[in-house]
């Protein structure tokens, strides 16, 4: 489904160089002994996920989209990222498709906030609420919000109906909530991590209800299980890739750019973001995840990464037949001189453009870039995209010698701020 270049990046004997800890660290994730050991469930998630709960979530998931016009989903970090990009790269960033899927709870602004909610004011709306423990500051301001709301326009038992959680098996201040209203409640396994979680009911409940195939995403996300469960630096891609991002770091180029060439596409470039930046930024390690979508931004960053300082390196996701196709038309006067690209089609276009701008950063900005060759962009390819990024996360994590699944950073800014709002205890 995907071809994987890393030969502008690094060479084949410096990922032989590699094999000895790869095969190490290979053997730590799939017997889980290494660091963060607790937070592995996702490495074989996509076969041993629950069949049965599944079932019921696409049940439910059919209501939604049969008797609502709207869902928002409250949820933050990976509790939204996840689903949020695959909803964009499947259904692109305009789709008329219904329920419209609005995500809140990801953002204290309180412009953003009462603009969402004068929206549904006339919106008939369900709620999917995803939170661990219930008391994510932002997730549950919002849910109180679109509760609160809800319950008002429909009354609290119609309500009842209307809302879906995803949350802690057996504790937590959601789970509470959802025994004591019976709201339809599905599992954030305790032993998956919020930005490794979605092809766990966090990201399946809107995408099923978005009308994605979630099971083709879970087969997809199989058949990379499969590949990748091997130590072979000459054959498995998933590492290669992991392995280019750790000779990157070592030499001197501390920033990964990752870049598309769809706009509904950009959201990826978000995920990533989160998985490799919470997963790696620690200890004073790490690359800095950053993004950029061509052509767009090659009239705005594109000076810069051609030829300002050199710190970075591309990886390119590069989808190689599109969705959906525009050809150019034929102009008398042709004022514009575009006639010698009418009758083309927008994606040829498209494809020159990388493979142009592929040379220039290459051979004359000597800014290396790996190259993620996709065949179509649908669910099942991005099921195995999803399982591809997070086992290469992994390895990445455990060659610099960290935790991949914790984020003690995060939390310090959460204790200044309930010390300046004075929550009790801070």
């Amino acid at each position: 489904m995907i071809k994987v270049d890393v030969s502008n990046v690094i060479s084949e004997q410096e990922i032989a160089k590699y094999q000895d800890r790869v095969t190490k660290i290979n053997k730590m994730i799939n017997d889980k002994s290494g660091a963060g050991n607790d937070f592995l469930g996702w490495v074989d998630w996509p076969e041993n996920y629950d069949k049965e709960e599944l079932e019921r979530l696409l049940k439910d998931a059919k209501y939604v989209r049969d008797n609502f016009e709207v869902l928002v989903v409250a949820g933050i970090g990976g509790s939204y990222l996840g689903a949020k990009c695959a909803i964009d790269a499947l259904k692109g960033v305009k789709s008329p498709d219904k329920p419209e899927i609005i995500f809140m709870g990801q953002t204290f602004s309180p412009n953003y906030t009462a603009q969402v909610l004068n929206y549904l004011k006339d919106k008939k709306f369900a709620i999917n609420v995803i939170s661990k423990s219930g008391t994510t500051t932002e997730t549950s301001i919002a849910f109180r919000l679109l509760k609160d709301l809800l319950e008002r326009k429909v009354g609290k038992e119609e309500a009842r109906k209307s809302i879906f959680a995803v949350t802690d098996k057996a504790r937590g201040a959601l789970k509470t909530l959802c025994n004591q209203e019976g709201y339809s409640t599905y599992v954030l396994p305790g032993d998956i991590g919020g930005r490794y979680s979605v092809l766990t009911p966090v990201g399946l409940f809107p995408l099923a209800a978005a009308g994605v195939d979630v099971k083709a995403m879970l087969l997809g996300a199989q058949e990379a299980r499969k590949e990748f469960d091997n130590d072979n630096l000459k054959e498995n891609k998933c590492y290669r890739y992991a392995v280019s991002r750790d000779y990157m770091l070592n030499h001197k180029r501390p920033v990964e750019m990752y870049v598309t060439y769809e706009p509904q596409m950009s959201q990826i470039s978000e995920w990533l973001k989160q998985l490799f930046g919470e997963s790696e930024g620690k200890e004073k390690k790490g690359l800095l995840p950053t993004s950029a979508t061509f052509s767009t931004d090659l009239h705005s960053l594109g000076q810069f990464i051609q030829d300002g300082s050199p710190l970075l390196f591309e990886t390119i996701l590069n989808v190689l037949e599109p969705q959906e196709d525009v050809s150019i038309p034929s102009d008398k006067d042709d004022l514009d001189g575009l006639n010698y690209l009418a009758g083309k089609k927008l994606s040829y276009v498209n494809q020159m453009a990388f493979q142009g701008t592929l040379k220039a950063h290459q051979e004359d900005g000597g800014v290396p870039c790996n190259v993620i060759y996709i065949d179509k962009l649908d669910p099942k390819t991005l099921g195995y995209l999803f399982y591809f990024f997070m086992r290469a996360c992994a390895m990445s994590a455990y060659l610099l010698e960290i935790n991949p699944f914790n984020q003690p950073g995060v939390e310090i800014y959460k204790k200044n701020m309930f010390h300046l709002l004075g929550k009790k205890g801070y």
